[in-house]
C-alpha cells in the first residue's frame, strides 16, 4: 500500500493555514474600516429623528465612523450637546460645536454622543435629536 508523503501533506496543511490567515485578516481588515452612516436613513435630519440608532435595527457605531447629517439649512441645525444639553434640548455647554452646511460630515470619537436641533423647539416638540454609543 502507497503512503503518501509527509512533507507533501505538511505543505498542504501550510497553504491552507496561510489562506486562512489571508482570509481572516481581510475581514478584519474589512470590519476596520470607517462606515458612514445616513442619519435618519432617507428621511434625514428631520423631526422624529429620535428612535434613529436603534430603529429599525441597532446600528453598530464604531470610533471613526462617519455620521452624515443631511438637513434643509433654513430648518435645522447640528449641534453637538453634552448629557444637559440632550435631556433639555439646550445649547449646553454654551461652546457646544454647532454644524449648520445642511450636509455635515462629523467623525466619530469613542464615547456616548448627542446630537440635537439647536432651531427653535424642533428639538423638544419636533424629536429632532439623537444619542449613540460609539465603540473602539
Amino acid at each position: 500500500m502507497a503512503r503518501g508523503s509527509s512533507s507533501g501533506k505538511l505543505a498542504e496543511h501550510g497553504l491552507l493555514l496561510v489562506f486562512l490567515m489571508l482570509l481572516q485578516g481581510g475581514v478584519e481588515q474589512a470590519a476596520a474600516r470607517p462606515r458612514e452612516w445616513y442619519v435618519g436613513d432617507q428621511k434625514g435630519w428631520t423631526f422624529g429623528v429620535m428612535g434613529w440608532p436603534n430603529s429599525p435595527t441597532f446600528k453598530p457605531f464604531r470610533e471613526g465612523d462617519v455620521l452624515v447629517f443631511k438637513y434643509d439649512r433654513a430648518a435645522q441645525n447640528v449641534l453637538q450637546a453634552d448629557d444637559f444639553g440632550f435631556g433639555t434640548c439646550t445649547r449646553h455647554p454654551a461652546n457646544a460645536t454647532v454644524y449648520d452646511s445642511g450636509n455635515d460630515r462629523i467623525r466619530l470619537s469613542r464615547g456616548l454622543i448627542n446630537f440635537i436641533s439647536g432651531v427653535s423647539d424642533n428639538c423638544y416638540k419636533g424629536g429632532v435629536k439623537i444619542s449613540l454609543t460609539v465603540r473602539p
